[in-house]
């Protein structure tokens, strides 16, 4: 199977696709799928569609993480996977009959796509499907070697009955055919998403990332790209957040204060706008404070960051009498959904108070 890096938008795509052949009523004899969701909120998704396919199928597996079997469709196997195994980070839809076999297999890099309207969606994995039986064939027997002790004996009898099925028949000329065509429309979609993505972009005046020209977007924006009101789950993508409360400027008279004041927010912005990466994003967090999201960056990285914005706004403030000389800045690394920023409010009202320059909460 080829392996190339892929967006969670276009593995969606191509899911469903497996999804719906799985669906097809076809005379072609008995079926596995099996299907590896992360986490439960993706397999909430698609329960309606499992229900389905668990009453067609002769067994249906479902493994994700959990600390306790979840409900699932009457007819299906809910198998637990443990945080640190392998399977833990994959995604995969395997479907296989005697006849036909469609298989998805993508390992999550923990990585984003910086122009993805949102981080769900962007987010990146390695992997690759095929439309072709014997690899829907080997996929299947490396999930049951996998997993055997986690499934009841029922299920490793109907899978090793389609399995013998399988190997007692020659694959279906022509599958290469399909395979071609579902790849073109893939691709295609892949690339239509893109461009839409684009127009909509320029239409708004914003960057395809969804970064205002200023680099400053909204609360709002924020939690819309981080996933609130859309499908997420705790637990995948890593976002280091830091917030940066600079000093409070000198008491002036209303006029010049609010004049100081624009000046110092955009002296801020340009500063801290020109240490973000591509993914990154910048918002105001209160009318004190601003709020950097930063997308798998790693715990270590997050607070070398910090302490070097510490340093850049010291060093800006002694050029710009604009900028204020010192700040507080407070990190963190998270994998829970929706981002946890009252923690960072918090964190900064607490440095404050302590005198603290750069405070790191621990990951969580």
């Amino acid at each position: 199977m080829i392996t190339d890096s892929l967006t969670k938008s276009t593995l969606v795509t191509v899911s469903h696709a497996i999804e719906q052949a799985a669906l097809a009523v076809a005379e072609d004899g008995p079926m596995v799928v099996v299907a590896l969701f992360q986490r439960l909120p993706y397999f909430e998704r698609e329960r309606r569609v499992y229900e389905r396919i668990a009453g067609l199928a002769a067994v249906t597996v479902v493994g994700l993480v959990a600390d306790d079997p979840p409900p699932v469709p009457a007819g299906t196997c809910a198998v637990l996977l443990r945080e640190p195994e392998d399977l833990a980070r994959e995604w995969t839809v395997a479907v296989l009959t005697p006849r036909f076999g469609a298989v998805l297999v993508a390992r999550d890099r923990e990585e984003v796509d910086p122009a993805a309207a949102t981080l769900e969606g962007g987010r990146i994995f390695d992997g690759g499907w095929r439309f072709r039986r014997d690899d829907a064939l080997r996929e299947v027997l490396r999930l049951r070697a996998a997993l055997a002790d986690r499934l009841p004996g029922a299920a490793l009898t109907a899978i090793d009955d389609v399995v013998q099925r399988v190997r007692d028949l020659p694959a279906t000329p022509g599958e290469g055919r399909a395979d071609a065509a579902v790849r073109l429309l893939a691709e295609r979609t892949d690339r239509d998403r893109a461009r839409i993505r684009r127009l909509r972009a320029q239409a708004e005046g914003t960057p395809p990332g969804g970064r205002h020209q200023a680099g400053l977007t909204d609360e709002a924006g924020v939690r819309r790209w981080s996933g609130d009101g859309g499908v997420t789950a705790s637990g995948t993508l890593p976002v280091a957040l830091i917030g940066v409360r600079p000093a409070p400027v000198q008491t002036l008279p209303e006029q010049t204060g609010r004049r100081t004041a624009a000046l110092r927010n955009e002296g801020l912005i340009t500063v801290l706008s020109a240490l973000l990466r591509p993914a990154d994003r910048i918002t105001r967090l209160d009318e004190e404070s601003f709020l950097l999201v930063l997308p798998a960056l790693p715990y270590d990285d997050a607070v070398r960051l910090s302490y070097r914005i510490g340093a850049e706004l010291t060093a800006a403030g002694e050029r710009n009498p604009f900028l204020p000389a010192t700040a507080t800045v407070v990190v963190t690394v998270t994998r829970n959904r929706p981002l946890p920023l009252d923690g960072i409010r918090a964190g900064l009202a607490w440095a404050l108070g302590q005198g603290i320059p750069v405070a790191t909460l621990p990951a969580e």
